[in-house]
């Protein structure tokens, strides 16, 4: 079997890149997708530069421990290295488990292919639909993200808190959960947050989950909230605010706020 190295390389960078984005959504990490473009154009360029080289069989699969250790590292954002070695495990994972799948699949449709490298090259460049397969899922989350935020009433809040207030947009989110004591917690941004009290000296924090993992969230109690819309301004006391723990640019508003 002849493989051009062009196509090589265009063929693993297109299945790390696949791997690397689905243990990112696996393992919740908050990686951006440029990230992900660096780690998959290192395991490009390894997988075509290690069967050129004669390291030996012993040196070779201390270079591919190495090399696929390097890879998560270049494609993840960590906050500890418990997160790096759930994004590396899953990562992993899903590579034997892609890997045992196309030596299965090639070996009952009679397709030629290359493996003992710790990479596998196939006649059928199954990489590269598989790539295009999955930019047509980021393109179609994302339009749907979007359009969706098209879909929402934007208000205005007023928060007050004794002789501070503090004015920002926001709007009702049916996926906000968050509660504490049994009270609906609407969420700002840590900066909208600072204008009205010391966010340092808040005990109370609630429990929260989000793509980017569990976070304790600092929460206090507002006096009022001003909830400015079309009509007459719809005014809440003793509201329960959560300060978010990642940015945000406007104010996530509980809907079971209107109801209590």
């Amino acid at each position: 079997m002849q493989v051009y190295i062009e196509l090589a390389v265009l063929e693993n960078f297109c299945i790390d890149f696949t791997l690397l984005y689905a243990a990112k959504l696996a393992s919740k990490n908050p990686a951006h997708i440029l990230r992900i473009v660096l780690g998959a154009a290192i395991g490009a360029a390894v997988a075509v530069t290690l069967p050129l080289i004669d390291l030996g069989t012993a040196v070779s699969v201390i270079f591919k421990i190495l090399s696929g250790l390097l890879i998560c590292l270049a494609a993840g954002k960590f906050q500890s290295f418990k997160s790096y070695l759930k994004f590396t495990g899953v990562f992993i994972a899903l590579t034997a488990l892609l890997g045992g799948a196309l030596i299965a699949v090639f070996s009952l449709a009679g397709v030629e292919y290359s493996a003992g490298s710790g990479y596998i090259l196939s006649s059928v460049p199954i990489g590269i639909p598989l790539f295009g397969a999955l930019l047509i899922i980021i393109f179609a989350r994302r339009l749907a993200a979007k359009l969706t935020k098209r879909g929402k009433t934007t208000v205005t809040c007023r928060i007050y808190v004794g002789d501070e207030h503090t004015e920002i947009e926001g709007f009702f989110d049916s996926g906000n959960k968050v509660s504490r004591l049994g009270q609906p917690v609407s969420v700002i941004p840590e900066y909208a947050a600072k204008k009205i009290c010391d966010i340092s000296g808040i005990k109370e924090n609630v429990k929260i989950h989000t793509v980017a993992g569990s976070r304790n969230m600092k929460v206090f109690t507002a006096d009022r909230v001003e909830i400015i819309s079309d009509g007459e301004p719809v005014v809440k006391k003793d509201v329960k605010i959560g300060v978010s723990p990642h940015k945000i640019n406007c104010a996530v508003l509980h809907c079971d706020l209107l109801e209590t």
